[in-house]
């Protein structure tokens, strides 16, 4: 029976985990370049507003999103871009090269994986794709996962 109670009270306790809320912090994590060096949050410079895209190369919804905010690089050139994907780097370019190839031209974008996957257990995120808009200060100003959301970003980003 203890041991009921105790599996039953993780269960409730790892449910009751929310997305970040609105002013919390970035969350430290690390994830991997290409070269399969690491590239840590912790490293993200404060100063300049940052846009996380998680996302995984066969949702659809991550492809309208990325394709919607690739046709508008020229509003993102005062952000940094980190688009993060759990999948293998040949799946990753795939996706790149076919939602968003004008992303992938731009220096202030980077593309890295999550191979250890701890982006969920950092960020908590409901859904793909998962978007995260974090402050000069690197605390979050609104994260979203509606594709229909990709404007609210835009006026968060160039008011």
């Amino acid at each position: 029976m203890k041991l009921l109670l105790t599996c039953l009270t993780a269960v409730f306790l790892s449910l009751s985990v929310a997305a970040q809320d609105p002013g919390s912090a970035m969350p430290n994590a690390i994830f991997y370049n290409r070269d399969n060096s690491p590239f840590s949050t912790y490293n993200i410079p404060k100063g300049k507003k940052s846009l996380i895209i998680f996302f995984d190369a066969t949702c659809e919804h991550c492809q309208k999103v990325v394709a919607q905010i690739s046709k508008r690089t020229k509003e993102l050139k005062n952000v940094n871009i980190y688009m993060i994907s759990q999948d293998e780097y040949r799946s990753i370019d795939y996706f790149m090269t076919n939602f968003g190839k004008p992303l992938l031209q731009q220096k202030n974008v980077k593309v890295v994986q999550d191979r250890d996957h701890v982006f969920i257990m950092a960020f908590h995120p409901k859904q793909y794709p998962a978007i995260y808009l974090y402050g000069q200060d690197k605390n979050l100003v609104f994260t979203s996962s509606n594709q229909n959301d990709v404007p609210k970003f835009f006026k968060l980003i160039n008011p």
